[in-house]
């Protein structure tokens, strides 16, 4: 086995793909808006928990950032059987993890703050058609990346537009080619509130910090002030 796969990282340099000439798209991120953040925590336990935890984050936590009864966080937004300071763990053991996928899926409580908002909006909407693939789609953002389209339903399927561009095969942009259950208006706002919700689990104090930063800094001017002053009179005698 270990021969196996030593012979195949061995040989992926040597593999001919389209690399991918996407830009990145720019997410809304608004962390006051505690509806999105409501959806996008929904829609992560609907599709991305069963694979990918969030074990920094308890529910009860959720709750009291959103201004949410802890009743209707239960029923609206965490699994079935789930309790009010149970963290967002995932189902999937990392044995079955492994065998399914190769790899072990993983936290994504740092996702947003490691990535970045733009990135992962542009990943979560970059799967497109391709039969060769163990999952059968690619990503025109993670080149070969093991995890599925979990949203292939409500998007449709896209295909890659691949141009040669100094002798090199290059995806130049995505093709919607069978609609999905969605618009592209309203699969855009279920990312960009998944992404939301994502960001604000990177940070739950991120408003606060920011808030407080301000007086932070209106203090340390004040210092600096006032110890200029104070060298001043110190030393207004040396000559």
């Amino acid at each position: 086995m270990k021969k196996t796969l030593f012979t195949l990282l061995f040989l992926l340099p040597l593999t001919v793909s389209a690399s991918s000439g996407v830009k990145l798209e720019s997410a809304d991120i608004d962390l006051t808006d505690n509806l999105s953040l409501e959806r996008g925590a929904h829609h992560y336990v609907t599709y991305c928990l069963g694979c990918h935890s969030a074990k920094h984050i308890r529910y009860k936590r959720i709750a009291m950032d959103l201004e949410l009864d802890e009743d209707e966080i239960l029923k609206n937004v965490a699994p079935l059987g789930a309790g009010i300071y149970d963290q967002m763990h995932s189902a999937m053991n990392g044995h079955d993890a492994e065998k399914w996928f190769g790899t072990t899926p993983p936290d994504l409580s740092l996702i947003a703050r490691s990535r970045g908002a733009d990135w992962l909006y542009s990943y979560l909407k970059g799967f497109y058609s391709e039969p060769g693939k163990p999952t059968g789609v690619n990503n025109a953002i993670f080149k070969d990346v093991a995890m599925p389209n979990v949203f292939w339903q409500q998007q449709g399927t896209q295909e890659a537009v691949i141009k040669t561009v100094d002798g090199q095969e290059v995806i130049t942009e995505l093709k919607l080619v069978e609609p999905g259950q969605l618009s592209a208006k309203e699969f855009d706002r279920m990312v960009n509130d998944l992404v939301n919700f994502l960001v604000y689990v990177g940070e739950p104090v991120q408003l606060e910090r920011q808030q407080m930063g301000k007086y932070v800094l209106f203090f340390i001017l004040m210092f600096i002030v006032l110890a200029y002053l104070l060298k001043k009179e110190y030393w207004k005698d040396v000559h």
